[in-house]
């Protein structure tokens, strides 16, 4: 059973970055492609950023040219890099395989943009 662990988000001003990992209990490359997703509140979960085993990598139109999403398989960890960051950026943050199995889901990372 794979587990996947979110960290690194927090409260950040407008603008900041904060750079999300997440952690893997098996390897990754075994898994493929991989993604990160957010829930904001009273919204459904959506897929931010996507990298296959081989590093090619897809944005949603709201974060690309902000965010970058980037794994290194000999540490089993996902990354995401969050730059410009704005106020409807605020949500929970998950990593899970792309396409996404409900039995990977973390408890995700709160990440909250606000001055």
């Amino acid at each position: 059973q794979v587990q996947l662990v979110e960290s690194g988000g927090g409260l950040v001003q407008p603008g900041g970055s904060l750079r999300l990992s997440c952690a893997a209990s098996g390897s990754i490359f075994s898994i493929g492609a991989m993604g990160w997703y957010r829930q904001a509140p009273g919204k459904q979960r959506e897929l931010v950023a996507r990298i296959s085993s081989g590093g090619s990598t897809n944005y949603a139109d709201s974060v690309k040219g902000r965010f970058t999403i980037s794994r290194d398989n000999t540490k089993n960890t996902v990354y995401l890099q969050m730059n410009s960051l704005k106020p409807e950026d605020t949500a929970v943050y998950y990593c899970n395989r792309f396409p996404r199995r409900e039995d990977y889901w973390g408890k995700g990372t709160l990440v909250t943009v606000s001055s």
